[in-house]
């Protein structure tokens, strides 16, 4: 038996979705490859979230990719935590940036950025990009070159 791993809560366990924003869902588990650097990225096809003013539903793709460092965001927890802004009003581009700054708290990566391709509303689409390298390193010369080219 792994003992390594006893501290994940939301992997094997009856999935129990949360009302509303939820970032103490997300758990961590150990990075086995410290030694290089390497992508890691979720995409998530089927986010939901509200509208602050109208309440009504906004549906998006977001796709976060991240270098690890010492941590890693378990996947399930992760689906869990996204799918906890279903019933949460904020804006597509508060929703970008909290989900970045939410992992950026939790695994302290080398490098992250969240993509939010949200569909149309009133003929219009919102892409909000956000992204974070850890200052003073190169990670942080990488963020602001990935910035830079990002359309």
């Amino acid at each position: 038996m792994n003992r390594e791993n006893d501290h994940l809560q939301a992997l094997g366990a009856k999935t129990v979705y949360r009302g509303d924003y939820a970032p103490e869902v997300l758990e961590t588990f150990e990075n086995k490859h410290r030694d290089n650097d390497y992508w890691v990225k979720f995409n998530c096809p089927e986010f939901t979230s509200l509208c602050p003013i109208t309440g009504q539903p906004d549906f998006a793709e977001i796709v976060i990719s991240y270098i690890p460092d010492i941590r890693m965001v378990e996947s399930k927890s992760l689906k869990l935590y996204l799918f906890s802004f279903r019933n949460h009003g904020d804006f597509h581009e508060d929703c970008v940036n909290i989900i970045m700054k939410d992992l950026v708290r939790l695994m302290d990566p080398k490098y992250i950025e969240v993509t939010g391709m949200f569909t149309p509303r009133g003929g219009i689409s919102i892409h909000p990009y956000a992204n974070y390298g850890r200052p003073g390193t190169k990670y942080e010369d990488l963020a602001v070159r990935r910035f830079e080219m990002h359309q």
